[in-house]
């Protein structure tokens, strides 16, 4: 009897594992099977006890619904694109509130210009009479002010007004060009790399705007060729490389209502960077913050006429990073300010002139995010490290460093946005194996309302055959490193599996998160499960979340210590019982790929096989901003760059080797991998590699994903 009972249980285990099966490339990236839902479009309204989302109505029309917080009813809606374009199916890219929210700009037909530019047409409406005010064409960062009286934004590289009232446009420049100069926008080094687009910031009145002039005249262009007609085009645009020229970059303070502007004398304009302006609470003063070319020293000036008066400085031995923690408080005193000065990033109290009172967040952890500021209760609420750096929880502190509290408790990556009074949260939370998840707290981190569980998500998600995912520590070259590792869903721990191991690598960078993986993720559970792969990723020296030492050991020395790390996990990795160290391969993206070249050549007695994807393969192709903050100048550091730049190491490389880029890409370009395999060629190394016609640094549009995986899971498959 004991016999038969032991028989039925696994027939009944082998019946559920049945209904289960693996998952496909087709699920990842041609079904959109794991997709969670999202919210988007959050904001809240002025009296903080709605907000409004952007939504798809069940006619199919992009909407804008305002929803009660805690009940979570529709109060009204705000605004649908069916009245709007007349019954035309028109999406809304993004929309803004002036600050009474009672004028609604709305922006659509956006097409992507770079990472973060796009341009597209703008609509303006007076919602208390739900009334036209305003109408755009195919322009950049269309930008209400204050009081919503008036748009600002750029066309054909100069700055426009337009006054909403008056139903009159002022053009503020008018000297703009394409590849010469710039006005209210960035160029294309500035929006990559600090992350920045549009150029002009409305003050707190809307009386003045300031707005950036590029003068990009001595900066060397960079050609595309651009592939489907019978004779090629090719594509123009200025990319500053490392050690060479960079764009004249100057600060103007428009009047608003005569239109006329004022250029600040803000020093040597060409040799320093100026990646943010910030107005103040007092209407007539400017912060800049200001970067000398090595990025070693840091400045924030304040502004105010034609005085210019420096606030903060910060130096270090290696670079310094950009804030945008910088919170002007309504007193028009004092500011709340991050800054890694102790060696984590950490919030400090301010005067606005400069001078430091406290700081006001300390320890051995990070501050990842502030998330708002209640200035009403001296508050703030932000993101940290401090439970572990693979996670981010939401705390609470108040203005003199003293209270703090701990909101959040499951393990996993959380964040929130505040209602205009801090007594509500929208809460959002993932972890690796749960999707996302949106609830309303109160002030004492209660739930009141889940917003978005998604169950039909997990639903889905459960029909796969899918591993654990597991988090843990590996100590290599007198550090501990975190990684996570999945494996399949049946391991067996008496079978030796090969490797994949997944690298980014780069500065401030993680992959190890307890966070939603998205697409990767599955298709990490893909391998390990369908083919039975060990999948692993390693954050390395160089790395965010763990102090500015961690980070910034690497400077002008990238990939050195990275790969070290790398190749070290692997050896260490490879020793567990379970792990065939004979089998071990490595893949990346960008930093990644350069990261799984360079651990090829450099490892090549631990990896079998390498997968690099749009590489940097050599340092000097790359753009100076990024390389110079890392590197200093190639003049002044030629070793640092030429030891760590995979294209002088392929003779080292005897593993098999797959290189991937878009012919179109405008970040890394195509010539890093063109000059990998020329050299590759020179040496008489085997290789395979596949090129996307046109595609950026992203390669995606429409089955592009799906080839793209499926070369690379038959170039693993193969050779692992």
């Amino acid at each position: 009897m004991r016999n038969t009972f032991f028989l039925l249980a696994i027939s009944c285990t082998l019946f559920t594992y049945s209904q289960k099966r693996n998952i496909e490339l087709t699920d990842i990236w041609a079904s959109g099977t794991f997709y969670p839902k999202t919210i988007s479009g959050f904001v809240s309204m002025k009296e903080g006890k709605s907000y409004s989302i952007q939504e798809t109505n069940a006619e199919g029309f992009s909407v804008i619904n305002e929803y009660d917080y805690v009940a979570g009813t529709k109060l009204k809606e705000v605004i649908n694109a069916k009245d709007v374009f007349r019954g035309q199916k028109v999406s809304f890219d993004d929309y803004h509130f002036n600050d009474d929210q009672s004028i609604v700009l709305l922006y659509y037909n956006s097409q992507a210009i770079y990472r973060h530019s796009t341009v597209g047409d703008f609509r303006v409406f007076d919602l208390k009479g739900n009334i036209e005010t305003g109408k755009g064409e195919q322009v950049r960062y269309p930008t209400l002010s204050p009081k919503g009286d008036k748009v600002a934004y750029v066309k054909d590289n100069d700055l426009y007004i337009l006054d909403l009232i008056k139903g009159k446009t002022k053009r503020i420049t008018k000297d703009g060009s394409y590849n010469s100069i710039i006005n209210g926008a960035v160029d294309w080094v500035y929006e990559e790399e600090f992350a920045m687009s549009r150029g002009f910031e409305w003050n707190v009145d809307g009386t003045k705007l300031a707005y950036f002039k590029f003068d990009e005249t001595a900066v060397k262009e960079w050609q595309m060729t651009t592939y489907g007609n019978l004779y090629p085009d090719f594509y123009k645009f200025k990319y500053p490389k490392a050690g060479e020229a960079n764009s004249i970059v100057d600060v103007y303070i428009a009047d608003a209502a005569k239109g006329s502007s004022a250029k600040l004398e803000l020093g040597s304009a060409n040799d320093q960077y100026l990646p943010r302006i910030q107005w103040t609470k007092n209407p007539n003063m400017l912060a800049v913050q200001r970067l000398n070319r090595l990025q070693n020293k840091w400045e924030m000036l304040m502004v105010t006429g034609t005085t210019v008066e420096e606030s903060l400085t910060e130096t270090s031995k290696y670079y310094v990073e950009i804030t945008d923690d910088v919170y002007f408080l309504n007193d028009g005193r004092h500011m709340i300010v991050s800054s890694e000065s102790d060696g984590h990033k950490h919030l400090y109290f301010h005067k606005v002139e400069g001078p430091q009172i406290y700081q006001i967040t300390n320890g051995d952890w990070e501050v990842d995010a502030v998330l708002g500021i209640d200035q009403a209760n001296e508050l703030i609420y932000y993101t940290s490290t401090e439970v572990h750096p693979t996670e981010r929880h939401i705390y609470v502190i108040d203005f003199q460093g003293k209270n703090k509290k701990r909101l959040t408790t499951e393990a996993g990556w959380h964040t929130a946005e505040f209602s205009n009074d801090f007594s509500l949260a929208l809460h959002s939370y993932t972890s690796a194996t749960v999707p996302n998840q949106y609830s309303i707290k109160n002030k004492a981190w209660e739930t009141l309302r889940v917003v978005e569980d998604n169950k039909e998500f997990s639903t889905r998600n459960n029909a796969f055959i899918q591993g654990d995912i597991s988090f843990d520590k590996l100590a290599v070259n007198g550090v501990e490193l975190n990684y996570w590792m999945i494996k399949p869903d049946n391991f067996n721990d008496s079978i030796s599996y090969p490797m994949l191991m997944h690298v980014y690598g780069g500065p401030g960078s993680q992959t190890v998160k307890n966070s939603f993986g998205y697409s990767n993720y599955y298709w990490h559970q893909m391998l390990a499960n369908k083919y039975g792969i060990i999948v692993v990723s390693v954050d390395n020296r160089g790395t965010g979340a763990r102090g500015e030492e961690f980070k910034k050991m690497t400077y002008k020395q990238l990939g050195k210590y990275e790969t070290e790390d790398q190749i070290a996990a692997a050896k260490a990795l490879g020793e567990m019982s379970f792990i065939d160290k004979n089998r071990i391969g490595i893949w990346g993206w960008s930093y990644g790929g350069y990261m799984s070249s360079l651990a090829l050549a450099k490892g090549n007695d631990v990896f079998k096989m390498a997968i690099a994807i749009a590489p940097v393969t050599n340092w000097r192709f790359y753009d100076n901003i990024y390389t110079e903050r890392y590197m200093a100048l190639p003049q002044d550091n030629g070793s640092g760059y030429d030891d760590n730049s995979p294209i002088n190491f392929v003779k080292d490389i005897k593993g098999k080797y797959l290189i991937v880029h878009g012919t179109g890409d405008d970040n890394v370009h195509f010539e890093n991998s063109v000059m990998m395999v020329n050299e590759m060629i020179k040496n008489n190394i085997p290789f395979d590699s596949e090129y996307y016609p046109n595609k950026n640094h992203s390669i995606y549009g429409g089955k592009t994903r799906l080839h793209l995986y499926t070369k690379m899971t038959d170039f693993v498959l193969e050779n692992l």
